[in-house]
C-alpha cells in the first residue's frame, strides 16, 4: 500500500511539473506573433520544442528524455489541430483541456514504463507557485478576453461604449485584480477579495447605470474572479504535494 501511494504521489508531482512547463510555454513565453503565425511549420516546431525543453528542465531528471520528447510531439499535434479551428472561448477550453489530458497520460505512462521517478529536484514551491500565478493572471485573461470579445461583437452599442476607455485598460485592470486575488488566497487572507469587489463596485458605479456595460462588466468580473480563486486554491494544494 505504501508503494502504491508513493507511486501515485510521484506521478502527481510529475504531472504538476509538466503542467507548470505548459503554463510557462503557453502563457508566459508565447508571444502574440507566435500565436498569429503558428500555421507556419517552423513557428509550430519552435513552440513545441520550447515546451519540451521547459518540461525537461523542470523535471530535473536528465535520463527522462522520452517524457519531454513526448510532450513536444503531443503539443505540436494538438496545436496543429487547433490551428484549423475558428478562434473562440470554446476552442481555447478544448485546446487547454486536450493539453492537460495529454500531460496526465504522459506522466502516467512515463512512470509505468520507468522513464522517470519521484521528484528530487530543487525549487518545487517556486516552480508550482509561479506557474499558478501565471495561469491565474495571464491564462485566465486569455479566456476572459475571448468571452468579452464575443459579447462586444454581438452587441454593437456595447462595442461603442467600451471603446471610450483606455486602450487595453480593462486587460491591465483584470490582471492586477487576479494577481491580488492570487496573493490574498496564498497568504491565507481570502477576505481581502471582498474589499476588492467593494472597491470595484464603487469605481464602476457610473457604468452600472448603463445596463449593457453593467452586464458586460459583471460577466467578465465573475469569470475572472471565479477562475482566479479556483486556480489559486489548486496551486495551494499542489504546493503541498511537494
Amino acid at each position: 500500500a505504501k508503494s502504491i501511494t508513493c507511486n501515485s504521489t510521484a506521478m502527481q508531482t510529475t504531472f504538476i511539473l509538466l503542467l507548470s512547463a505548459h503554463v510557462f510555454g503557453d502563457f508566459l513565453l508565447q508571444t502574440n506573433a507566435m500565436v498569429r503565425n503558428k500555421g507556419k511549420g517552423w513557428v509550430l516546431l519552435f513552440h513545441a520544442v520550447l515546451h519540451g525543453a521547459l518540461a525537461y528542465g523542470l523535471l530535473q531528471q536528465w535520463s527522462a528524455w522520452p517524457i519531454p520528447v513526448s510532450v513536444a510531439v503531443m503539443h505540436s499535434a494538438i496545436d496543429w489541430v487547433k490551428g484549423r479551428c475558428r478562434r473562440s472561448a470554446r476552442a481555447f477550453v478544448v485546446d487547454q483541456v486536450s493539453h492537460v489530458v495529454s500531460l496526465a497520460v504522459i506522466a502516467a505512462v512515463g512512470h509505468w514504463l520507468g522513464w522517470c521517478g519521484p521528484f528530487e529536484g530543487q525549487g518545487w514551491q517556486w516552480i508550482v507557485g509561479f506557474a499558478g500565478f501565471v495561469a491565474s493572471v495571464f491564462g485566465v485573461g486569455f479566456y476572459v478576453g475571448e468571452i468579452a470579445g464575443k459579447l462586444a461583437e454581438a452587441n454593437g452599442e456595447l462595442a461603442d461604449s467600451i471603446k471610450a476607455g483606455l486602450r487595453d485598460g480593462g486587460k491591465q485592470i483584470g490582471r492586477l485584480e487576479r494577481a491580488l486575488i492570487f496573493a490574498f488566497i496564498l497568504v491565507g487572507e481570502p477576505t481581502g477579495i471582498g474589499f476588492l469587489v467593494a472597491a470595484k463596485s464603487i469605481l464602476r458605479f457610473e457604468d452600472a447605470k448603463q445596463r449593457l456595460v453593467a452586464e458586460y462588466v459583471i460577466i467578465g468580473t465573475l469569470w475572472s474572479f471565479g477562475l482566479a480563486m479556483a486556480l489559486a486554491w489548486l496551486t495551494q494544494q499542489a504546493i503541498g504535494l511537494g
